[in-house]
């Protein structure tokens, strides 16, 4: 399959944006404010999962729901000081931790968001890969949400969601996730087509999306 784009200006509005001057090293070493993150880290580990898909230095990169930044900071020091992270989130308190947390640690990579539950408010055109982790869940309209990820991806931009599997997760799995079959066919009426699934995770699988417009035979 061939892929095609839909590219457009820049456009971010109502949003709260932030940039300090040097990206994380790959060893990031966690602050005692952030061990927490070490278990479920154990669980997904970053470097196997930006393996997967696909992530690599210089890239533009996008996560929506970002919380306090668990998952940003490594992809920070993954696409290193010559790309780029979108930390999007709905909930301001959460992305002024991560302002916080970039100017102790010294990461000047990261880019905060504050988005709509209809919108992540993402630049337009810029970005090569947008995921979610563990929070599509918890979205209020993710099939509206979903499309306005569209206009934020470039040519080959691809969207990726990473969330428990119900089957793996077992009781408590109506609490934790999606069932897969929803998953995607909210993402396919939202306008993505499912290119691939890596299920090497103990209870996640990682749902690898392009726009369905750019799907050529």
């Amino acid at each position: 399959m061939k892929r095609s784009i839909l590219t457009a200006g820049l456009a971010l509005t109502a949003v709260s944006l932030f940039l300090v001057a040097a990206a994380p090293s790959a060893d990031y070493r966690y602050h005692k404010d952030d061990q927490w993150e070490e278990r479920h880290n154990r669980a997904q580990p970053p470097e196997k999962v930006m393996d997967a898909i696909g992530v690599v230095p210089g890239m533009t990169v996008a996560e929506i729901g970002a919380g306090r930044g668990r998952y940003a900071v490594r992809m920070a020091a993954r696409v290193g000081s010559k790309g780029k992270v979108y930390a999007n989130d709905i909930a301001a308190d959460d992305l002024s931790y991560i302002r916080e947390r970039c100017e102790r640690d010294g990461i000047g990579n990261i880019e905060t968001v504050l988005g709509d539950v209809t919108d992540p408010l993402l630049p337009e055109g810029e970005i090569d890969l947008v995921y979610v982790i563990n929070s599509y869940h918890h979205f209020e309209d993710p099939v509206a949400l979903l499309k306005n990820v569209i206009p934020c991806l470039k040519p080959d931009g691809r969207f990726v969601i990473i969330e428990h599997d119900w089957d793996k997760y077992g009781n408590e799995a109506q609490w934790h996730c999606k069932p897969q079959n929803e998953l995607i066919d909210e993402a396919y009426r939202a306008g993505f087509f499912l290119v691939g699934i890596e299920t090497f995770l103990e209870k996640d699988n990682i749902n690898i999306f392009i726009p369905r417009d750019r799907v050529r035979e």
